[in-house]
């Protein structure tokens, strides 16, 4: 088995929170997953969610919340079992079966963003 690569979001200018497509992972460990702002109006907030989906109930859990994105730049958010936890960047977790992003704007100020991930064996 080796890593695998995902378009979660394409570049677009957004305004409003976001949920991403239910993703499936197929016997990875972890992920990671890569923010990139180019272009933002006004004073953007845009908090960015690794969430894992129960199987049971259909009901999400959190595993990683970002730092608010308020500008241009890189953010990159790591989960992976063993690695050293850092508020807001890395969860010491493993990838859920069903996972996904969501991008939540704290206001109607535009942010554009990609987000890409890539899964670890």
């Amino acid at each position: 088995m080796s890593n695998e690569t995902v378009t979660l979001f394409v570049s677009a200018a957004r305004t409003v929170t976001t949920n991403g497509a239910d993703q499936i992972n197929r016997r990875h460990r972890g992920v990671v997953v890569t923010i990139d702002a180019t272009a933002a109006s006004a004073t953007p907030s845009v908090v960015f969610t690794i969430e894992g989906k129960d199987p049971v109930s259909g009901k999400y859990r959190t595993i990683l919340d970002s730092a608010a994105v308020t500008g241009i730049g890189t953010t990159t958010l790591r989960v992976y079992p063993g690695i050293v936890a850092a508020a807001n960047t890395a969860a010491n977790d493993v990838l859920a079966n069903e996972w996904r992003i969501i991008a939540t704007h704290g206001d109607a100020d535009s942010l554009t963003y990609s987000v890409g991930a890539s899964l670890i064996v």
